[in-house]
């Protein structure tokens, strides 16, 4: 089938990390929810909170691996073959330290960049080939303050600017899920776009 069955927001469980940066691919989950509907439910078996819902013409699940961030794919892998999912069927939303904070981008397959989630599922699933939403929330500028940057909870302001990118990449979820992959590439990297500090120069 063309198009996404499964959406999968990575972040670690527990009251303490509720408001990290690391948990924007839950934010982005819960506010999924809210706008269609889905009740997130435990669900042992696979190690993650489940919930179900249409969006557009799509019955899509979403899910939150409990598994803690680095061990993600143990929940994504063993769900998708139960239910017979393709890579290429799954999207999943996670934070991304390359880009500022109200920043996102759609990305299929490709390296993982560091982010040990997405190198779990990657490896889990036998396959790069999987659709990835990429929120940005900045990097700090000492580079060994990577893992306790995305362990704290983001300024005010950077808080405001993942939020409204959350928001705007949901209003091109049915277009990501209906499979019109690029539309809603044009749409989100348009409206969301890079500083110009950050774009390649010209050669």
């Amino acid at each position: 089938m063309d198009g996404i069955a499964l959406i999968v927001g990575l972040g670690n469980p527990g009251d303490q990390y509720a408001q990290t940066r690391h948990n924007a691919g839950f934010w982005f989950i819960d506010e999924l929810a809210r706008d269609y509907g889905a009740t997130l439910k435990a669900e042992t078996k696979f190690t993650a909170e489940l919930g179900k819902c249409m969006i557009g013409d799509r019955t899509v699940w979403l899910m939150k691996p409990q598994t803690f961030m680095n061990l993600s794919g143990k929940s994504v892998g063993p769900f998708a073959r139960f239910y017979k999912i393709e890579p290429e069927n799954i999207l999943v939303l996670h934070d991304e330290l390359d880009f500022p904070a109200g920043v996102a981008r759609v990305k299929f397959g490709g390296g993982a960049g560091g982010h040990n989630g997405i190198t779990d599922i990657a490896q889990k699933l036998g396959s790069k080939n999987f659709y990835r939403l990429r929120i940005g929330v900045d990097r700090p500028g000492d580079p060994a303050k990577v893992e306790s940057w995305v362990l704290k909870r983001p300024s005010k302001e950077d808080d405001h600017k993942i939020n409204d990118a959350i928001y705007e990449c949901g209003r091109h979820m049915r277009e990501l899920v209906a499979g019109k992959f690029e539309d809603a590439m044009t749409s989100i990297h348009t409206n969301l776009k890079l500083p110009a500090k950050n774009k390649p120069a010209a050669k």
